[in-house]
């Protein structure tokens, strides 16, 4: 069994009060990733940033992924790929699309050389941070920032 280290930014996937959305899967016009790919699947052991912990357990499989927390418990989140669930690869970065109403949810995934996932999400309640976040992605992608007037 594979054990490689995974990055997540709980905190900005659990906590963030806002969120970027869109209207389709992104990036648009790149095709669905019917399978998670071989080199993506695994066990992977969480760990926070804030606290450097290390906490749940990420276990990817080729039609999606399950979670175990430290007790071996599989009652954390599950994810099948599906019409709500959607897999894209785009320079070498996973988007993982997830269904929200009638809006698409993004979060990034980059494997690293040595095998570790990093999870990537923008924490919008801190401008330095989602800055930073857009500098470092940016160095691969193409981003358009704007602002949306309520």
């Amino acid at each position: 069994m594979r054990l490689s280290l995974l990055v997540l930014g709980w905190s900005l996937l659990l906590f963030s009060c806002k969120e970027v959305t869109f209207k389709e899967p992104q990036p648009a016009g790149v095709p669905v990733t019917k399978e998670v790919p071989a080199g993506l699947r695994g066990t992977y052991q969480t760990f926070e940033q804030a606290s450097g912990d290390f906490s749940d357990t990420l276990i990817i499989e080729p039609w999606g992924y399950h979670m175990k927390d430290k007790d071996d418990k599989y009652w954390l989140n599950r994810g099948t790929l599906s019409d709500s669930l959607v897999l894209k690869f785009y320079e070498n970065y996973y988007f993982v699309n997830f269904k929200s109403g009638d809006q698409w949810v993004l979060r990034l995934v980059k494997q690293e050389p040595n095998g570790s996932l990093n999870f990537l999400a923008i924490d919008l309640q801190d401008d330095a941070k989602r800055k930073s976040m857009l500098k470092k992605i940016s160095k691969d992608l193409k981003i358009k920032e704007f602002q949306h007037k309520s």
